[in-house]
Formats: structure tokens, sequence, C-alpha cells
């Protein structure tokens, strides 16, 4: 069986907690391990494979947390452009023998009871080897109307609703024929994309063209002229709701799915007061607030039932019952868009400062990693080590730099980077210059094949 991750997304309901840069299912928030890696451990012996379906730019992201799980092989599919959960299945199974089975899950749910989730799994297989495809209905706890419903009676899927209203959430809590839509799906490749195909003619039209076209290199990679021929269309919507093999298995297992700051919450501990427990936290007579902050102290007085949230130096404050607002706001300052870390192959940076004509990063280069052998036409770089031992080439001479060393990169100068220990090296670098942009590099070596496909940066 081959699992297939459903990794895209930004998951804007969750700002800034989750942003482009770092979304929520790539955010290391339980005891250091993101939703991503616990997808991936809970699945790794139910399944052989792992097909991972995501946006280019967390190639990387998603490479590093993989690797860091004992025995998984994973094949990595990149969209350039992100499309909803129809053609990133299309596109997942294509490639893959008819008759293989495929268990494709959302990357961003949080699952207890995994010896109930995996006899869970076992009997959607059986079923799937019969030609059905098999959703997985969760009962519902509560009136949620973030949810899909599905409809079951005397085990036949009646239909499926889309997320409703209180009132409606309400009614379908008291029937027991109605179960939260999990997300989760089950069924042979042929099936999927017959239904596919049948269904909604022009996703698996313009997805069999998408791959065809694609580039194969350590990943997947699937052109923008041709994914923007896709309709953008949920599975559920372009399939599910429509086709006549589908069956659905009542789950046991808990099952969470973390796309708002209200589900977040009930599984974040909690100090006696019912405030998210935090270091960085401190309150005179507020309760039951849900925090979260990377970097800066926050203190709550004569507070309750908020949501404050800061990240990447975007700070968020909510009343709870407003949480739902969070995904339709459209950020004004572009200030929130110059402070932030991304991840690389050798390691990340954090922007900490950019301005027109300046830009200052905090790079952090993992133990035997480098980065690669560049140049740059409009920038130069001052740099300076904070911490580690750094190895350097600058245009022909090689040498170590110590912590409390800087040095200068002019213009054009050929240079990279190299950590030869095995400890983090940390390293401010001031750029300055006419553009002070990612793009503005020019590889002549690189450990991680991005001269072949600069988009992958």
């Amino acid at each position: 069986m081959t699992n297939i991750v459903l990794a895209g997304g930004i998951g804007k309901r969750l700002w800034p907690m989750s942003n482009k840069y770092l979304p929520k299912q790539f955010n290391p928030i339980f005891e250091s391990k993101s939703l991503f890696q616990l997808t991936l451990e809970r699945n790794k012996n139910i399944c052989k494979n792992h097909h991972i379906i995501l946006n280019e730019e967390h190639y990387f992201l998603a490479k590093d947390q993989s690797s860091q799980i004992n025995d998984i092989d994973c094949k990595y599919l990149l969209e350039s452009i992100s499309k909803n959960t129809a053609t990133s299945i299309a596109l997942s199974c294509i490639g893959l023998k008819e008759d293989e089975i495929v268990l494709i899950t959302p990357s961003d749910h949080l699952i207890k009871n995994l010896s109930e989730y995996r006899k869970t799994i076992k009997k959607a297989k059986k079923l799937a080897r019969e030609d059905h495809i098999i959703t997985f209905g969760i009962r519902p706890t509560e009136p949620n109307t973030e949810y899909g419903y599905i409809h079951m009676k005397s085990n036949i899927v009646k239909s499926f609703y889309e997320k409703p209203d209180i009132k409606q959430a309400e009614k379908y809590l008291k029937n027991k024929n109605y179960y939260w839509n999990s997300g989760i799906i089950c069924s042979k490749a042929k099936v999927i994309l017959k239904e596919i195909k049948k269904y909604s003619p022009d996703i698996y039209k313009y997805s069999l063209e998408a791959f065809m076209n694609s580039e194969m290199s350590a990943f997947q990679r699937f052109r923008c002229e041709d994914l923007e021929k896709l309709p953008n269309l949920s599975i559920d919507y372009s399939v599910m709701e429509k086709s006549k093999k589908i069956k659905m298995i009542p789950c046991s297992f808990y099952w969470n799915d973390l796309g708002s700051f209200i589900a977040l919450d009930k599984e974040m501990k909690k100090d006696k007061y019912g405030n998210t427990n935090n270091k960085k936290f401190d309150s005179i007579n507020s309760k039951r607030n849900f925090i979260y902050t990377q970097n800066s102290f926050i203190t709550a007085i004569d507070v309750q039932d908020l949501i404050i949230v800061e990240s990447n130096n975007n700070i968020l404050i909510s009343k709870k019952e407003s949480e739902k607002k969070v995904k339709d706001f459209k950020l004004k300052s572009i200030d929130c868009e110059k402070k932030y870390s991304v991840y690389r192959p050798w390691g990340l940076y954090t922007i900490l400062e950019h301005e027109d004509g300046y830009k200052v990063k905090r790079l952090e280069i993992k133990p035997h990693k480098r980065i690669s052998l560049q140049r740059h036409k409009y920038r130069s770089e001052h740099w300076a080590v904070v911490y580690g031992i750094a190895t350097v080439r600058k245009s022909d001479e090689i040498f170590s730099a110590k912590v409390g060393e800087s040095l200068y990169i002019s213009k054009n100068e050929l240079h990279r980077l190299e950590n030869n220990t095995n400890e983090i090296l940390i390293i401010i670098e001031i750029q300055i210059g006419n553009k002070v942009c990612e793009e503005d590099i020019e590889r002549f070596d690189d450990d991680f094949g991005r001269i072949i496909d600069e988009t992958i940066k």
C-alpha cells in the first residue's frame, strides 16, 4: 500500500503561527514533532511507500523532516502552484500500478489510539481490494461547523454535506447517522482515477498532461503552465459526492483536524487557570487563554477566552469566539512579509531586518552541510561568525573563521560557506546593494541539485 500524503496548503486560519514559509503541518509543536512527521510515523508500518505531494517551496522542509524518521521511503511530487485535493490525488495516482492500494491522508490531522487506527485501515484495505472507495467517518462530539459531514444509513453512504451552519450541525449531532468527514480515503489507484475521469474529466485530462510533462530528478515537479489549466476542486466535490463506489467505515480512534486555534487549544497542556502552558507567558487573573509565542514574553492581566499568538514578529489577538475571521483577514502591512524564517537543505535563514538597500539575516548551517558555490551581481555581503567554526571559500582562497571573526564578500566574488563540524554554525549576514533578494544568486556548484532547477531555491 502507498501512502499519499497531502501536504499542501498554508493553514490561513492559524496565522501567524502558520504562514507560507512554515505551514501548520510542518510546525514542530508536539514535543518537537510536526503533524507531517506524526502522519508519516503512524503510516510507515502500514504502507511500504510514501508519496508526498506539496508546494515546491516546502520541498526541502519536508525532506528534512522526513529524513528524521527511520526506515521510511518517500517520493516527492512538487506543485509549482497550489491546487485542490482532486488534482493532488490524480497526479499522485497516475504513476502507480493500477491495482496499487492507496491510503490518502491529510498531513495536518492529529490521530491517537493507533492500534484502533491500524485495525480500521486493515478493514478499509479489504474493501478497497473489492474496488470500493472507502472514506472514514468520525462520530461527532459537538456541533462543529468547520467540518464536512457524511450521512450513512444501514452501512450505505447516502450523501455528503459541506460545512453546515450551527443549527444544522446541532441536528446532525443528534442524529446518529451523521459523521464528520475525516478526509482520509482508501482505494485502488485505478478505481479513483476512473471515477475522476468519469465525474471530472477535465481534472483527469489535464492531470495526465501535467504528469507527462513533469520534470524528474530527485523529485517530480509539475509545471506551472500545466497546473494552471486544472480546475481548483476538492476530491469531495468532484468525486466523493457523485460516485456510486463509496463505502464509509465508522472510526473509533481519536481524530482532530487542527485547522483552527480552538481545535489546537484542545490538544495543548494547560495551567491551573486553563491558559496554555508556555514558559514565555505570565498572567494575573486571566483564564482560558490560548497562548503561543516564539520570541516575545507575553503578560496578560484580567483577560479571558482570548487567542494571543506571536510568531515571526507578527502578533494576533482575538476573542476565541471570533477566530473564524482569521482566514478572511488580509495583511495590510508589508512588514508582515519582511521578517520570517525559510528552511533550506543546508539549514535555515531568518530575516532579522529588511529595508530598501539592505537585509540582515541569521544563517544556521547544519553540521557537515554547505551552501552552494555562488556569486551575486547586485549585492555585497558582510559575514560575522557568532557560533561555531566556518569553512569559507572566497575567490580561490579557503580558510576558517571562528566566533568573533568577520569577512567581506564583494559583488561578483565567488564564495561558499561550509560547516565541517559536528555542531551548528550560526552566521549573521548583512546584504547591501540595489537588489537584496533570493533571485540574485548565480550558482556554480550545489549539493542539492539547485543548478538544474533554479525554481527550487
